[in-house]
């Protein structure tokens, strides 16, 4: 079973339909036993990471999930959670990832909204996988670059588009609206 973390944030169903489509059940859940009797633990999201810490804070998440076991993935706004802080609020995150998370700078359109390839590939989350890789992205804040990437991108300037610390996974992008690509990863997650 995948629990799937509820804290008020957005792109729960989108992740839940992804991992249906690949033959997994999962739950949503903020519940803390669900969580940690799951197989493997997802924090999708969407939204504002002073509001998002202040629901995780609420339900007394940002402690507990530091101690999670089993294989954890982040996706977008949840990989930024992940992080020591974003400028976002100026908020203190989860400090899993010893990386800050910055707005982009106003040079190009921002949001980043797209497809953009991922190069630097390392890791579980990319096993059988060669750089480049198109995914799909919607951000306007980005992790830099640091000894935990696993995997970059370059908007304006490289970025870190995914993160990976013993147990814990990270993504910037969106796997589950990333085609094939996308699926791979998340298989490959699913596989740990």
């Amino acid at each position: 079973m995948i629990a799937i973390i509820d804290y008020n944030a957005g792109n729960i169903s989108s992740v839940q339909n992804a991992l249906k489509r690949l033959g997994y059940e999962s739950i949503i859940t903020r519940d803390k036993d669900e969580i940690l009797r799951a197989d493997k633990v997802i924090l999708p999201g969407v939204g504002e990471a002073s509001t998002a810490m202040k629901y995780l804070k609420k339900y007394e998440l940002d402690t507990f999930i530091k101690d999670i076991k089993q294989p954890f993935l982040g996706i977008c706004l949840g990989m930024q959670l992940m992080c020591t802080s974003s400028e976002e609020g100026t908020t203190d995150c989860l400090g899993i990832f010893n990386t800050k998370v910055k707005v982009f700078p106003p040079k190009e359109k921002v949001p980043h909204i797209g497809w953009n390839s991922l190069y630097e590939l390392k890791g579980d989350l990319f096993k059988n996988m060669n750089a480049p890789e198109d995914v799909y992205f919607v951000h306007s804040f980005y992790a830099e670059l640091c000894e935990e990437t696993s995997a970059e991108c370059n908007y304006i300037f490289p970025f870190s588009a995914a993160l990976q610390k013993d147990n814990f996974y990270a993504t910037q992008f969106h796997p589950e609206k990333s085609a094939t690509v996308g699926e791979q990863i998340l298989k490959n997650f699913l596989a740990l």
